[in-house]
């Protein structure tokens, strides 16, 4: 690279931005654009492999993108002078930062977006009593300190910022951090995650006030004055914006009405209106992204606008430019400035102060609160846990002069030691989902001896897609007894992950259970909610909205865990392939397939795998409307009978035609065979069970008269697949997951594309059957046996 020489020194020229290529001579790595590209690559291999390795620890994002950062810089990678020349050199860090702080921007915005003023004026007494304990014990804990270190490795600092920015360090909490590490633990819902959520969004909010007093004391003027000019604007600017923001975001979402796209008129407008703010408070003095924070707070929640502005931004903002800021800090992060006695001794001090201040001050609060003493020891951790914030005011106190390289080095590795050992901590001090034995209820079963009884069904689905055949198949198996003879509980199953849009998701989830939203807020209300208590409101049956935000690894404990809650009967679970307008069906996640197989191994009920053809087409169908043909295809077995006892539950509905064909064995050929081993005393019990439900289905059928009963005699797969064959025509198949049959077992060949849903069910789901019936597939629970008995179910 060319230099040019100033007063006798030598200057590197400015980067240009793109080369002409290798075949020209040219080195992209001398250019800022390639140079860049490379960087993020970098950036976001190192990052997200971390992720990776992090995951199994339960671990927040923010500790592999924080250590990945490290790694990058002078402590580990960076230590080559080769490395950092080459990938990092000094030139291109302007290009970097710039990078960074816009990812920071709008990052802070979205962080803005996930806290509610609202909710700020209800916070409870306790929670803001452990709030304000939060911040003052630390804070006075971090002015101590200071004291300490600018006396030892910090001679020479601004005394009073460098006091504020210490005391500011220790005593914020991450709001963003704490929220995914609740959500991880699944303790948002609990009495713990609700107190420290609202103590945590008013630390945050005391967090950024105190953030701009020592952004404002830690100017270059030696005018006392400066600052208050600075707090004088920066008031005014708050008190503009919440008259402007709220007016000006309200007009753009009445011009953007749910169920329609959003204009990028709109979006854009909003994306200039923060880029606006963060220029005004960056030149008032305080740094751009409290204008982007002021925005995100004061935008209204309500409606799709927000929505749609949250998932324009998020993923790339997260997913790309955040990453870079993280690097950015790393590569000022020299750990090998820590060394010799006092150094370590001040990390340690330093260390043990933040956590002291934070779970003292904490558990203190809480305990007078009259909080538990198990739940105030939680708190004081989970408030102790810090993140992107805390990295946030290191990056502003280094910029600025306050911090030299050994002080932030010892105060990045702070942050990052009290939000690693915040998981484990209360993993194993706190566990509400084993504090309690498993509840013990009777009705396990579809099946049983009081077909009249309540049945209590979980009925589970993704999206909305399968939501009008899921309301369809409830109506079709309300029977015609007593309004209380079904109850449902309607479970929305949502991922969680790192983005901004599911701590929206969460804010908004109540206790599985309680209403999905609040009834008196319907601008809120989720049109798949409205479809549930519309249907309630017009039917017989009890219908339970909830939701389960968690991550795709765990859902399913949440599952189990309400069924058993819950005492349901029977889980319904949504098939993971949806049917095209061809009518043939397509993976729509192939994760979805093994929470369906966690659920089957883990479940205290009975499960139902469901395989929606569009059963009553795409709206609900009322009861006076109902028609279809319902066909039970029964070979023997637990799970045939559970079939059988809820094709006998839909055959009371007067809608309802049932066909139950039963299928009996001859000779089998020695090549077709599939040997089962099963004990013979359970074999008899199993035939015996079978003879009674055939005779209670033939009696029942003698009193209602709607059932047509077939028993066909077959000697091989193929002429199992041409009777079934006869009945395509049917809306429904009902169909157990493991039938009592070695001749059902032949249809089950060693590749089967769907283990989970047994023989019978994986011929019809399968392409080469012809049938636009939709297909449930039932498991019966065994009392002391694993649901699922079938070693081809293991992945």
């Amino acid at each position: 690279m060319a230099n040019i020489t100033i007063n006798g020194s030598s200057c590197p020229l400015p980067m240009k931005a793109t080369s002409n290529g290798g075949f020209q001579g040219d080195n992209p790595l001398d250019f800022a654009v390639p140079l860049a590209i490379l960087q993020i690559c970098l950036v976001v291999l190192v990052t997200r492999g971390l992720a990776y390795l992090f995951k199994p620890l339960r671990q927040p994002r923010v500790i592999a993108e924080v250590v990945g950062g490290i790694l990058l810089g002078p402590s580990a990678l960076g230590r080559s002078k080769r490395f950092l020349l080459a990938v990092f050199p000094t030139i291109s860090l302007t290009v970097l930062d710039i990078l960074a702080n816009i990812g920071l921007i709008f990052f802070l915005f979205l962080a803005g977006l996930e806290l509610d003023p609202r909710s700020l004026r209800q916070t409870g007494k306790q929670a803001l009593g452990i709030a304000v304990a939060g911040i003052c014990l630390p804070f006075v804990f971090g002015i101590g300190t200071s004291y300490v270190l600018l006396d030892t490795i910090a001679k020479g600092a601004d005394r009073t910022a460098f006091l504020v920015f210490m005391g500011v360090a220790l005593s914020i909490t991450a709001f963003p951090v704490l929220a995914r590490i609740l959500a991880e633990l699944k303790l948002l819902t609990t009495n713990v995650g609700r107190i420290a959520m609202s103590a945590a969004a008013v630390n945050d909010v005391a967090a950024w006030i105190l953030l701009a007093l020592a952004i404002a004391l830690s100017g270059k003027s030696q005018s006392a004055l400066v600052p208050l000019w600075v707090f004088l604007c920066v008031f005014s600017f708050v008190i503009c914006s919440i008259i402007i923001v709220p007016l000006a975001f309200r007009w753009m979402a009445r011009r953007c009405p749910e169920g329609e796209p959003v204009e990028e008129t709109y979006i854009c407008a909003a994306l200039a209106i923060v880029l606006a703010a963060s220029f005004i408070t960056d030149a008032i003095g305080i740094h751009a992204m409290f204008g982007a924070f002021v925005v995100g707070v004061l935008i209204p929640k309500d409606g799709p606008f927000t929505s749609a502005l949250v998932e324009k931004v998020e993923d790339l903002v997260s997913g790309l430019f955040l990453p870079l800021y993280f690097v950015s800090s790393g590569l000022k992060t020299n750990v090998a400035t820590i060394q010799g006695l006092q150094s370590l001794g001040l990390l340690v001090l330093v260390i043990v102060t933040a956590c002291l201040g934070k779970i003292v001050g904490t558990v203190s609060v809480s305990r007078f609160l009259k909080v538990p003493w198990n739940e105030s020891l939680v708190l004081g951790f989970l408030m102790n846990s810090k993140g992107l914030v805390e990295l946030i005011v290191l990056n502003i106190g280094h910029d600025r002069k306050v911090l030299n390289d050994q002080t932030f080095a010892i105060m990045v590795l702070m942050a990052l030691f009290t939000t690693f050992i915040t998981t484990p901590i209360v993993i194993s001090l706190y566990k509400p989902a084993r504090k309690a034995k498993k509840d013990d209820y009777k009705y396990r079963t579809i099946e049983r001896k009081n077909p009249n009884s309540q049945i209590r069904v979980l009925s589970c689905f993704h999206s909305a897609r399968s939501v009008p055949s899921m309301i369809n198949l409830i109506e079709s198996s309300r029977g015609t007894q007593k309004r209380d003879a079904l109850c449902v509980y309607a479970m929305h199953l949502k991922e969680f992950s790192e983005r901004s849009s599911s701590i929206l998701m969460a804010k908004k989830a109540r206790k599985n259970g309680l209403p999905f939203w609040n009834k008196s807020h319907h601008v809120d209300s989720d049109h798949i909610v409205v479809a549930f208590e519309a249907y309630q409101q017009l039917s017989q049956v009890s219908v339970r909205s909830m939701t389960t935000i968690s991550s795709m690894a765990n859902i399913h404990e949440d599952i189990c865990a309400t069924a058993e809650r819950k005492r349901v009967a029977v889980i319904i679970l949504p098939f993971h392939k949806h049917q095209r307008l061809d009518g043939s069906l397509e993976t729509t996640r192939s994760d979805f397939r093994l929470v369906n197989k966690r659920v089957i191994d883990n479940a205290p009920c009975s499960v139902g795998i469901f395989v929606d053809r569009g059963l009553g087409g795409a709206c609900h169908v009322s009861a006076s409307n109902v028609s279809y043909g319902v066909t039970v295809l029964f070979f023997g077995g637990g799970d045939d009978r559970e079939a059988l006892a809820y094709g006998r539950r839909m055959a009371e509905h007067p809608g309802i035609r049932l066909a139950v064909v039963r299928f009996v064995s001859e000779a089998i050929p020695k090549e077709e065979i599939v040997r089962v081993d099963v004990d013979d005393h359970f074999g008899t019990k199993e035939f015996t069970e079978d003879e009674e439900s055939m005779n209670e289905l033939k009696q029942k059928n003698s009193i209602v008269g709607s059932i047509n009963y077939t028993e066909k005699i077959v000697r091989n797969s193929e002429e199992i697949i041409a009777a079934i064959g006869k009945f395509h025509r049917c809306n429904l198949f009902l169909a157990g997951a493991r039938p009592n049959s070695e001749v059902a077992l032949a249809l089950q060949g060693s590749e089967s594309e769907c283990p989970e849903l047994g023989p019978i069910g994986g011929l019809l789901a399968s392409q080469d059957f012809n049938t636009t019936a939709s297909v449930l597939v039932m498991q019966q629970f065994h009392n002391g046996l694993p649901n699922n008995s079938n070693s081809e179910m293991e992945p």
